[in-house]
C-alpha cells in the first residue's frame, strides 16, 4: 500500500519556496534610492546577467552532449534506463536556476541595503540578510522539490508506488542519480568559472585603482569597480549557490542509497508507516524539515542598536545559525524515532552484520551537526575582525607586504589543522554509531541547514556591493561606515560559507564512496 506521507517533503519544499517568494517581494518593495544609485546598481545587474548568459550558453551545449552520451549508454546497458537523461537535464536546469535566482536577488538587494544604511544599521542588516534568505531558500527548496518529485515518479514507474524488492529500488536510485549528476555538472563550471572571474576582476580593479592611480577602493573614477562588484555576485552568490545545490542533492542521494542497503541487511523488507522505505526517506525528510527550521532561524537575525559594531552583527547571524542547528538536532531525534525501526541490522566494514538502534543513527546525525557548527566557529576565529590570528597578521604588516603574505599563509595553513582533526573525528564517530549509513546521515544533517548557511554567505557580497554603491554614488560618510560594518562581517561569513561548503563536500564525497563500496561489494578504496 502506498503511503501518502512520502509527499510531505514536497509540501515542505513548496512552503519554503512560497516564503522565499514573499521575502523576494518584500525586498523588492524597499526603497532603491536616488537615480545615481539605481544607475550603478543596474550596471552591476547587467554585468552579472551578461556573465551568466555567456556561461549558461556554453553549459547548455555541454548538457546536450552529455545527454546524448547518456542516451547511448541507456540503449546499450540493460540496467540503465532512458529516464536518467530526463533526470540529468532537470538536475542541470534546477542547479542553474538556483544560482540565477540568487544572483538576481543579490544584485537588486545591494542598492536597497545602501539606501537603508542612510536611516539605520538595523534596517541595512534586515534588508541585506533578507536578500540572502531568498537565495538560501531558493537553493534548498529547489533541491528538495526536484529530488523528492523525481524519486516519487521513478518509484511509481519502476515499482508501482509500492515496495517490491531492493533490486528494483536500486534501479530507482540509479536513475535518480542522473539528477545529482546534472546538478554537480553545473556546479563545477559555475563555481570554478565564477571564482576565476571574481578574483581576476577583484585583483585587476585593485591594481589599476590602488596601485597605479592611487585612488580608494570602489572609487567612481575606476571603471573596473563595476567588474569587481559583478564578480562578487557571479562567484560568491551564483557559484556558491550552484555548488551547495550539487552537494546538497548528492548528500541526500548517497544517504538514500545506503538506506536501501540497510533494508537489504534486514532481509529485504521492513514494516513501517512509510511503505517499507523509512530508511530511504529519512534523509529527504531531514532536508525538508531543515528548510522550515532555516526559516525560523532567519527570524532570529536582528540587531536593535544603531551604534552596533561588528561583534553585535556577527552575534545576530550566529544566533540564527545556532538556533537552526539546535532545532535540526531536535528534528533529527524525532524523525529517527518516527521513521526507523527501533533496532536495525547493518553491515560494518570487515565486521559483518551488527545490530544498531535508531538512537545510534540519531547520534550519527548529531555528529554532523556538531562538526558543521564547530568548523564554522573555527573559521570565524581565524578570519574574524578583532580575533587573535587577524590581529597578528596586522602586526606583521607593519614591516611590509612580504611579512604580511608570510603571516597570512602561515595562519591559513595552521587553520586547516583543527578542521582536519574534526573531519577525522566525525568520520570515525558517525561510522562507529551507524556504519556507512551513519556517515551519510551525518552529512545530511549538516546540510539540513543549507538554507540558513547560504543566507549568511550571500549576505557578504550583498553588503560588499552596498558599500561599493555608497562610494560610487558619493553618499554621506555615515552610509559608508554602516555598510563597512556589514561588509567586514560579510568577509568573515564568506569565509565561513566556504568552510561549510568544503566541509559538506568532504563528507558528501565520503558518503558517495561509502555508497559505491557498498554497492560494488569491494573490500576498500586505495
Amino acid at each position: 500500500m502506498e503511503s501518502i506521507i512520502i509527499y510531505l517533503p514536497i509540501g515542505l519544499a513548496l512552503l519554503g519556496l512560497a516564503y522565499m517568494t514573499y521575502k523576494k517581494f518584500w525586498v523588492m518593495n524597499q526603497d532603491a534610492g536616488d537615480g545615481k544609485m539605481k544607475e550603478i546598481s543596474d550596471h552591476i545587474y547587467e554585468g552579472a546577467l551578461a556573465f551568466l548568459k555567456a556561461e549558461y550558453k556554453l553549459l547548455s551545449i555541454f548538457v546536450v552532449i552529455v545527454s546524448l552520451a547518456l542516451t547511448v549508454v541507456s540503449l546499450i546497458v540493460p540496467t540503465t534506463h532512458i529516464l536518467i537523461v530526463v533526470a540529468f537535464i532537470f538536475g542541470a536546469f534546477f542547479s542553474a536556476l538556483a544560482g540565477n535566482m540568487g544572483m538576481k536577488i543579490a544584485t537588486k538587494t545591494n542598492v536597497r541595503t545602501t539606501q537603508a544604511a542612510k536611516t539605520s544599521l538595523p534596517n541595512a542588516l534586515k534588508i541585506s540578510f533578507g536578500g540572502g534568505t531568498v537565495m538560501g531558500l531558493g537553493v534548498a527548496g529547489l533541491a528538495v522539490l526536484g529530488l523528492t518529485a523525481f524519486f516519487i515518479i521513478f518509484y511509481k514507474v519502476f515499482m508501482g508506488g509500492v515496495w517490491t524488492n531492493s533490486e528494483d529500488m536500486i534501479i530507482v536510485l540509479e536513475t535518480l542519480a542522473g539528477f545529482s549528476l546534472g546538478a554537480e555538472s553545473i556546479a563545477l563550471f559555475a563555481r570554478v568559472g565564477g571564482g576565476i572571474y571574481t578574483k581576476a576582476a577583484d585583483v585587476g580593479a585593485d591594481l589599476v585603482g590602488k596601485i597605479e592611480a592611487g585612488i580608494p577602493e570602489d572609487d567612481p573614477r575606476n571603471p573596473a569597480t563595476i567588474a569587481d562588484n559583478v564578480g562578487d555576485n557571479v562567484g560568491d552568490v551564483a557559484g556558491m549557490g550552484a555548488d551547495l545545490f550539487g552537494s546538497y542533492v548528492a548528500t541526500v542521494l548517497a544517504s538514500m542509497v545506503l538506506g536501501n542497503y540497510v533494508i537489504i541487511d534486514m532481509g529485504g523488507s521492513i514494516e513501517d508507516a512509510f511503505g517499507g522505505i523509512g530508511p530511504i526517506l529519512l534523509p529527504v525528510f531531514i532536508a525538508g524539515v531543515g528548510i522550515i527550521i532555516s526559516i525560523i532561524g532567519t527570524m532570529f537575525v536582528k540587531i536593535k542598536s544603531n551604534e552596533a559594531k561588528e561583534d553585535q552583527v556577527m552575534g545576530a547571524l550566529n544566533a540564527g545559525n545556532w538556533t537552526s542547528i539546535f532545532l535540526v538536532a531536535v528534528a533529527c531525534y524525532a524523525l529517527c524515532n518516527w521513521m526507523l525501526p527501533e533496532t536495525m541490522k547493518m553491515e560494518f566494514f570487515g565486521e559483518g552484520i551488527k545490530e544498531v538502534s535508531s538512537m545510534s543513527v540519531f547520534y550519527a546525525s548529531l555528529v554532523g551537526l556538531v562538526v558543521g557548527a564547530v568548523i564554522s566557529s573555527v573559521t570565524e576565529y581565524y578570519t574574524g575582525l578583532g580575533k587573535s590570528p587577524t590581529l597578528k597578521i596586522v602586526q606583521q604588516s607593519s614591516t611590509g607586504a612580504g611579512t604580511n603574505i608570510i603571516a597570512g599563509l602561515a595562519t591559513g595553513m595552521i587553520s586547516t589543522f583543527p578542521s582536519v582533526l574534526l573531519f577525522a573525528g566525525a568520520i570515525w564517530a558517525s561510522y562507529l554509531f551507524a556504519g556507512f549509513y551513519g556517515v551519510a546521515l551525518s552529512a545530511s544533517a549538516m546540510m539540513a541547514t543549507t538554507a540558513m548557511q547560504l543566507a549568511i554567505d550571500a549576505f557578504g557580497p550583498i553588503s560588499d556591493n552596498a558599500g561599493g554603491i555608497a562610494e560610487m554614488s558619493e553618499q554621506e560618510p555615515i552610509v559608508r561606515e554602516r555598510t563597512d560594518i556589514l561588509d567586514s562581517v560579510g568577509n568573515t561569513t564568506a569565509a565561513t560559507g566556504k568552510g561549510f561548503a568544503i566541509a559538506s563536500a568532504a563528507l558528501t564525497s565520503l558518503a558517495l564512496f561509502a555508497a559505491y563500496v557498498t554497492f560494488t561489494g569491494i573490500d576498500g578504496i586505495n
